[in-house]
């Protein structure tokens, strides 16, 4: 291996399906007018639920991203959005899918799949109806045998098996023919940006050439959004859906829940090389912590999180005076707004106030195991476009709040070294580093 390209790990492809659009170009151009993924839900019926809102995936045709769509139909939602944005995330970097004998010389063999991908939703119509059925109004009790027969007759046994997060790697691998080491890690909202992570380390080892890494995942279903209800994780600002999302403001009250799948190709330099194809960005470092706290909340010192960039910026053997912009986990919650701020004061030291920081779910919404990877797809742009992503709806800055958080409009920037950072329920901190390639 040549000594300039040993060890060093390269982006060459990306896709996205999300409530901002299904392809990367219309994302971006979202995100730069500002414009909210954020409406009422219609994937049920919300209506009794405290949050009658979220930020879903609207006209998304599976069709147009496979030749086989019949081998994905039994697929959940999120393992149906994966396929798209691998599509083109392969398109990008010129990989072929669906191909019997592939021509981009890469043996299948060497590349390899990982995601941060969340776990499906049941057969929920069909779930429920079984309930339904068995509850006796005369006993007040549930008949048990009367629910396991509606059950057996009505349950699909493939819907069953969508519920496991491994799932949608699996349909990765149908769809590219991937060979290569897989993994699959459900590290709560951390889940993306690990699998990106540990893609790298993965790479750095030689252990493959090429790497189809990233996210997918939806909690929009009645399960999910009860649950992040009973949490009191989720906004409630029901009369006004398009501005709930208001990280690092006075007034916020919680996140908005969204949906996606977001894939990188990593792949190394010298197979990029190789290959002949564009790099898009390269990957310097990786940190990875867990609070050893609580179940739903970061440790009050942010401890898990500051030894988290710590290990990012040691691996990618930089200081955080090199860091120009970071890409904040920045839910909208009030404990992680606080807490994530309080880390970068801590990290940065007297650099934390000139360090622009932003959060694009104020946009996008919480896209749970996929939200990472999605946000790491704004940072290669950001990148490319020496422009910072906004985070919209600030107009009440929270006083104790006072880092530079690019507020209600993109700005235009020198953009060289990015910083992204995920948190996750139970404490897992997971960051990323990457910067513009230079040969």
């Amino acid at each position: 291996m040549n000594e300039k390209t040993k060890n060093r790990v390269v982006i060459t492809g990306m896709g996205i399906v999300c409530p901002l659009g299904n392809d990367v170009p219309t994302m971006w151009d979202n995100i730069l007018n500002c414009r909210s993924g954020m409406n009422t839900t219609t994937i049920f019926d919300a209506s009794t639920y405290p949050t009658k809102f979220c930020a879903e995936v609207k006209n998304y045709d599976i069709t147009k991203f496979t030749k086989n769509p019949d081998l994905h139909k039994e697929g959940n939602r999120h393992s149906k959005f994966v396929v798209g944005a691998v599509a083109q995330a392969c398109k990008q970097a010129k990989i072929d899918v669906e191909t019997e004998n592939p021509k981009d010389g890469i043996d299948r063999r060497k590349i390899g799949v990982y995601l941060g991908a969340g776990e499906g939703s049941v057969d929920n119509e069909n779930f429920f109806n079984a309930i339904v059925q068995g509850w006796d109004e005369t006993s007040e009790k549930m008949d048990w045998n009367k629910w396991a027969a509606v059950a057996f007759g009505k349950m699909q046994p493939s819907r069953e098996l969508e519920q496991e997060p491994n799932m949608p790697a699996a349909h990765v691998s149908m769809l590219t023919g991937a060979r290569g080491p897989i993994r699959s890690c459900l590290t709560a909202c951390a889940a993306s940006t690990q699998a990106i992570g540990e893609t790298f380390k993965i790479l750095q080892s030689g252990r493959a050439d090429v790497m189809i890494a990233g996210g997918a995942h939806s909690m929009i279903h009645p399960l999910g959004i009860m649950g992040f209800n009973r949490l009191t994780a989720l906004s409630t600002r029901n009369d006004s859906p398009e501005t709930a999302s208001r990280p690092f403001t006075a007034s916020r009250d919680g996140f908005v829940i969204g949906e996606g799948a977001a894939i990188v190709i990593l792949e190394t330099l010298e197979s990029a090389k190789k290959r002949g194809v564009e790099i898009l960005a390269e990957v310097l470092g990786y940190g990875s912590s867990s609070d050893a706290f609580r179940v739903t909340d970061m440790h009050e010192e942010a401890r898990g999180a500051v030894a988290a960039m710590k290990a990012a910026l040691k691996d990618a053997k930089l200081s955080y005076k090199d860091i120009d912009y970071v890409s904040t986990h920045g839910t909208s919650t009030s404990e992680n707004d606080s807490i994530e701020t309080l880390a970068i004061k801590t990290v940065f030291k007297e650099e934390a106030k000139n360090t622009p920081v932003s959060s694009i779910k104020s946009m996008m919404g919480h896209l749970i195991g996929a939200a990472g990877a999605t946000e790491l797809i704004t940072c290669i742009l950001a990148i490319r476009d020496n422009v910072l992503p906004p985070t919209t709806n600030l107009n009440d800055p929270d006083p104790n709040l006072d880092l530079d958080y690019v507020p209600n409009k993109p700005r235009k920037a020198d953009v060289n070294i990015v910083m992204k950072e995920s948190f996750g329920f139970g404490g897992q901190n997971n960051v990323v580093i990457i910067r513009r390639y230079h040969d």
